[in-house]
């Protein structure tokens, strides 16, 4: 009987430990480089040889690339770095009188939000090769963390529609906090409320931004607001 008894303690204590979660660990890598451009690039790596590291850090390469411009055929990222370099220098080279202005390339990324069964990245880049201004974007990278897998928003959202209609709400509650006399139809340029196309997890709720050029002026800049989690928490499918 007592044999019995510790057989099933020892059973109910491994099992536990199994079941327990370990977060995947991040730790922020600076790629330094020494360049004539103004290039930089802070990024959060899981860390670990194993391979749902390696697929989170492959996804995080991915979009970065996917969010820069002039990056057809090219997978690398410290390629990018050094083609973008180089491209400087030729320019330089080519038109001398048209070079007082320093390229900028800067990539950064934060992990926002993470639980056994999600990860939130946020990934911050701006481009400036001349001209009036750069062209910056924030991208959501979301991951089931458990498979390394990329969420599309079927995955992570029940009832689209009935929570289009939530964010819409907020939309609006965050129109009146940013300006008095901003208006809907400044925004999506006379149509209808439109959800952005970067959705991503914060401690404080769900996060929608739009992008520069995405809805309003580029005067504007970014347009975000959250969803606190316990109002948006029906139509989550992992939180």
């Amino acid at each position: 009987m007592k044999r019995i008894t510790f057989i099933l303690v020892l059973f109910c204590f491994l099992n536990s430990c199994k079941s327990e979660y370990e977060a995947i660990a991040f730790a922020t890598v600076a790629i330094e480089n020494t360049y004539e451009a103004q290039i930089s690039a802070n990024l959060d790596r899981a860390t670990g040889n194993d391979e749902l590291s390696k697929k989170i850090n492959t996804h995080i390469d991915e979009t970065i690339v996917a969010s820069l411009s002039d990056t057809i055929n090219k997978s690398n990222l410290e390629t990018i770095l050094k083609d973008f370099n180089q491209e400087y220098l030729d320019f330089k080279n080519d038109f001398p009188e048209a070079s007082e202005a320093i390229w900028e390339l800067h990539i950064e990324t934060e992990k926002t939000y993470q639980t056994e069964t999600i990860i939130s990245i946020a990934i911050s880049t701006y481009e400036f090769q001349g001209g009036a201004h750069g062209n910056d974007r924030i991208s959501f990278l979301n991951l089931n963390a458990e498979t390394g897998d990329i969420l599309s928003r079927d995955q992570m959202i029940n009832n689209l529609e009935d929570f289009k209609t939530l964010a819409k709400i907020h939309f609006e509650k965050s129109l009146k906090n940013r300006e008095e006399s901003a208006r809907m139809e400044d925004f999506f340029f006379g149509k209808p409320f439109q959800l952005p196309e970067n959705i991503g997890y914060s401690d404080d709720g769900l996060v929608l931004l739009y992008n520069v050029y995405e809805i309003a002026s580029y005067d504007q800049g970014y347009t975000e607001f959250v969803i606190p989690f316990e109002e948006v928490e029906p139509y989550l499918k992992l939180n």
